[in-house]
């Protein structure tokens, strides 16, 4: 129970956000879904398997299904297992085994030999490498039209939107584009000193200058709204990472991709299922699952809209 309370608690309450807009409605039911992922369920790496990635359940080991809905909002996660074999001594050992074949042939190698030596040191090395593991969640959201994925990273997000294209063989989903580049609209609320209605500034942010080569200002527990900030401002530099507060419920760092990230939820909302009994695991990840998505069903919207709104397509 200790495990599945973790997960409740850490993977549920999302970090970070990477939304991607549906270009046809998500239509596909509960069921048809949980079908077409079964075809790339996670299994461990073989002893010559570098990497494999696919669905595991979203309650862990408490769960067999590898989908979970609240309503109709849909949760996945996506398990990642990587060999771990450093750079170095893999280069060690091909060295070591190059210098003694050139040695005994008489001959330097060529780059051809010297790959196959590589592929044959790393298949030798495989069985003994320590095991990386990853997961990734998915929160479907048919109802707006969007799937956010909890990845710091866009190439993370696209690793699993992948992995569930070859499941359902369709995902016709873009990145979030708004009508106004998002580094003018963050940095025309820096320039005003305000956010609009809903939203407050915080105290992180990143410049950028806008001519090729120019700086970058990392500001952190800084007064955005100061003089030294307005300088830079009025050197042209453009705001690409802003921390926002909003609602008083949640915060957060927008940046000039749309990217969502380091997600804090106040302890007012996270405490407002305490009153489910700890004992029943199930109910607890079936309330925050549903407080959370709630949540940000209001938020993401209200951010497209302060940002200036999307671009129609």
């Amino acid at each position: 129970m200790p495990v599945f309370r973790l997960m409740t608690e850490d993977a549920m309450w999302f970090k970070n956000l990477q939304v991607y807009r549906f270009t046809r409605p998500f239509e596909l039911s509960l069921e048809e879904l949980e079908t077409q992922l079964e075809s790339m369920t996670f299994s461990p790496c073989g002893s010559q398997e570098q990497a494999k990635f696919g669905w595991i359940s979203p309650l862990g080991k408490q769960g067999q299904a590898l989908t979970h809905s609240a309503g109709n909002q849909i949760l996945l996660c996506a398990k990642k297992e990587e060999k771990m074999l450093p750079g170095s001594v893999v280069n060690d050992e091909v060295a070591e085994k190059v210098e003694s074949l050139e040695a005994e042939q008489g001959r330097a190698l060529k780059k051809k030999e010297k790959d196959a030596i590589k592929e044959e040191v790393i298949v030798s090395l495989l069985p003994r490498a320590f095991s990386r593991f990853q997961q990734t969640w998915a929160w479907i959201n048919p109802d707006d039209g969007f799937i956010a994925v909890d990845a710091s990273s866009a190439k993370r997000a696209e690793d699993l939107l992948a992995l569930l294209r070859k499941c359902i063989g369709s995902l016709p989903v873009v990145p979030l584009a708004m009508t106004t580049p998002p580094e003018l609209t963050l940095t025309d609320w820096l320039k005003e000193g305000a956010a609009p209605a809903g939203f407050a500034l915080e105290d992180e942010a990143e410049l950028r200058s806008a001519l090729e080569h120019g700086g970058i200002i990392r500001a952190k527990q800084q007064d955005l709204l100061s003089d030294e900030m307005k300088a830079h401002l009025d050197a042209d530099k453009l705001v690409t990472k802003l921390a926002l507060n909003w609602s008083e419920a949640i915060s957060f760092i927008i940046g000039d991709d749309m990217s969502i990230k380091r997600l804090k939820f106040s302890e007012e909302l996270r405490e407002q299922n305490d009153d489910v009994t700890s004992e029943d695991a199930a109910a607890r990840f079936d309330a925050d699952f549903a407080l959370v998505t709630g949540e940000l069903s209001r938020f993401i919207p209200e951010l497209i809209d302060a940002m200036g709104g999307e671009e129609s397509r």
